[in-house]
């Protein structure tokens, strides 16, 4: 994958031990997350597209919109116009250019003759690149998609985690995408249900806890937060 050659830092190398204490912490402050909630795999996959930049309640009114109108499959969104398909899932932000996303991958997905199966199977490598060409797939919802609907051993990196890892002071040298993904590959078991419950728990904790402005005093990782403790003196 595209983090080989990232090198860590001695901060961030031999990190497990930390990863795995703070995955506990917020496994027992937040429980299971139950995380993609989705109904099947295609949803996961529309739903990782209409999540860039939108919060996930305005993803479910526009997922809502679809199935209400009857163009929730493969073929229901080919047939649809672009301009229609727009204001399905206008609630969502973008839609212009979220539905030339999907668009762009149904248009793909015809190739596998809308076996999406058959095209989740694939070596995880070689699904991540063909993701990554398609119009409107970058990193993060491309690891959305290989970890919760293809079950792939493959960490999602968002906004949240890195501003978590930052402030508890676990950094690669590159603060790169590749770079804080290869931090969870090298020191956590490549294990689909670990990373899926664990990237979930990570965006609870920074959308409820440590937010831009973070709210210190709640914060179940205070005591292994340096960043905490300067904010609490």
């Amino acid at each position: 994958m595209a983090e080989e050659g990232v090198p860590l830092n001695p901060t961030a190398h031999g990190a497990g031990p930390l990863l795995q204490a703070i995955y506990q912490r917020l496994h027992e402050r937040y429980g299971p997350q139950h995380w993609w909630p989705a109904e099947s795999r295609f949803e996961v996959i529309i739903g990782a597209i209409l999540t860039q930049a939108a919060a996930w309640r305005n993803v479910e009114r526009a997922l809502q919109n679809l199935k209400a109108a009857g163009a929730f499959s493969p073929e229901g969104l080919r047939q649809i116009s672009q301009e229609e398909l727009a204001s399905l899932i206008r609630p969502s932000v973008y839609f212009n250019v979220k539905a030339r996303k999907l668009k762009a991958f149904v248009a793909h997905l015809a190739s596998y003759r809308d076996d999406l199966d058959a095209f989740l199977a694939q070596e995880t490598q070689k699904l991540r690149r063909e993701l990554l060409s398609l119009y409107g797939i970058g990193e993060e919802t491309a690891d959305d998609i290989l970890l919760y609907a293809a079950d792939k051993p493959v960490f999602v990196i968002d906004a949240h985690t890195r501003r978590i890892l930052e402030r508890l002071g676990i950094d690669p040298t590159q603060r790169s995408y590749p770079g804080y993904q290869k931090l969870f590959h090298q020191n956590l078991p490549r294990d689909p249900h670990l990373y899926n419950e664990f990237h979930a728990l990570l965006d609870r904790h920074g959308r409820e806890v440590c937010r831009p402005t973070p709210l210190c005093h709640q914060c179940c990782l205070l005591d292994r937060c340096p960043t905490g403790q300067k904010n609490t003196l």
